[in-house]
């Protein structure tokens, strides 16, 4: 069995200005899955830089309320809600509030900091 809690990451800067604690990389973690997943907080009033992945990526809201952009489409998104966003396209999203808007994001294939590119800060 392969465990391991949210208490026990380390949280570090994103470079879309998310605060992460990366929860499973199947590539990094030796486990036979090819995503990555990480635990996102954003601070209640904090608009995410925009940035575009090369991978798939599907964010799932745990906690706030926030806005989120993806290309030329923004929603309004809070607890329980799922946003899948393609590969390559244009996002950021904002903490609304009143509280920090947390949410899981599971990258496929799994994260790697070359398939990342800032926007705009």
């Amino acid at each position: 069995m392969w465990h391991r809690s949210l208490a026990s990451t380390h949280e570090f800067p994103g470079g879309d200005g998310t605060r992460l604690r990366e929860l499973l990389h199947g590539p990094k973690d030796h486990v036979a899955a090819r995503y990555s997943i990480a635990h996102a907080r954003l601070a209640q009033g904090v608009t995410s830089r925009l940035h575009r992945l090369t991978s798939s990526e599907v964010y799932y809201i745990l906690a706030g309320r926030g806005r989120m952009e993806i290309d030329s489409d923004t929603r309004d998104v809070q607890i329980g809600d799922t946003i899948y966003i393609p590969p390559q396209a244009s996002q950021r999203i904002t903490a609304l509030g009143p509280d920090d808007l947390e949410f899981l994001c599971i990258v496929d294939p799994a994260w790697r900091p070359e398939d990342e590119k800032i926007l705009a800060e």
